[in-house]
């Protein structure tokens, strides 16, 4: 996955949560390098359209490489929270596919900082060309909001106790690189017994943060839900247990009545959008053979009701 032809998770499984149609209108937020692009372009025939969505710069350029010229294909530059604010999706979409977090060209490119593996400036942005780094924020960020940062979106227990060493170590030269912040991180966190690197939750968690990605799920989800048409599909695929249990309560609100409870009045009965496909699926051994990083992918499927 260190390249343009890196495997795209799930593949199958997402083709066939989508239940391609060869005339379909389907949009991808997230292209990465274009795995599951390309597999959905494969069956779209030449009334099909495929939607291309990525905020990283270079994602887009190897998009407009190997899509530009095609009729069917359009490609734009933004975050996938504003789906529903292209024009291109106003006349409905019959599939959504929402491929969460950091994509393997950018953890493999040690220059942008989302890797504690190389030392590098400590950037963390999906799209670098906008919005404050990974070092801005914690050059400027008060110790609370960095430890409610490393507990919210890493559940990294010793949170204070980094953010408390963070603010000492700034206060005679910012944190600027990769290297530094793990190990500063290290040094309080040691070796858990699980393996990881001690500074694997933080950075998470700062990755997370910089980029607005629980915010951008949040409106991505509602944006796909407004644009889908009956019978449309949404899949999403998640590589973290807080994305996952905001997609899944997300999905429930959606294709569940609320519960009632003993005591109180039934609630208000409930506009249902969705219902849901099958159950939340999970990697193969024999991906997980060919590429381990598939290893905590979630995938969750459902369907626009009419």
């Amino acid at each position: 996955m260190a390249n343009d032809t890196h495997a795209a998770v799930m593949l199958q499984e997402t083709l066939e949560g989508l239940y391609v149609g060869d005339d379909g209108t389907y949009l991808d937020g997230t292209f990465g390098r274009g795995g599951h692009a390309r597999a959905l372009l494969d069956r779209l025939g030449p009334r099909g359209r495929l939607l291309l969505m990525d905020r990283d710069p270079a994602a887009l350029a190897a998009a407009r490489r190997e899509f530009g010229a095609d009729a069917r294909v359009a490609i734009r530059h933004g975050n996938f929270a504003d789906l529903a604010d292209w024009d291109a999706t106003l006349g409905g979409l019959d599939g959504v596919l929402l491929d969460l977090g950091v994509s393997s060209p950018q953890l493999d490119d040690a220059g942008r900082g989302f890797s504690f593996r190389a030392d590098a400036p400590l950037d963390m942005r999906m799209d670098p060309t906008s919005g404050e780094s990974a070092a801005e924020f914690l050059a400027r960020a008060d110790e609370k909001e960095i430890a409610d940062v490393l507990w919210n979106y890493g559940e990294e227990r010793m949170s204070r106790r980094i953010a408390r060493a963070i603010v000492a170590q700034r206060r005679s030269a910012p944190i600027a690189r990769t290297g530094e912040l793990a190990e500063l991180i290290a040094g309080i966190v040691g070796r858990p017994p699980s393996g990881k690197h001690p500074a694997t939750r933080s950075f998470q968690a700062l990755r997370i943060a910089v980029n607005g990605e629980m915010d951008a799920l949040a409106r991505g989800l509602r944006g796909a839900v407004t644009r889908l048409r009956a019978g449309g599909r949404l899949c999403v695929i998640s590589f973290h247990s807080l994305e996952d249990r905001a997609v899944k309560q997300f999905l429930r609100d959606q294709s569940q009545a609320p519960p009632t409870r003993r005591g109180l009045p039934p609630p208000a009965p409930a506009a249902l959008s969705l219902r849901l496909i099958g159950h939340a699926q999970m990697p193969g051994a024999a991906e997980l053979a060919r590429n381990p990083r598939a290893r905590s992918a979630v995938q969750r499927v459902a369907e626009k009701l009419g």
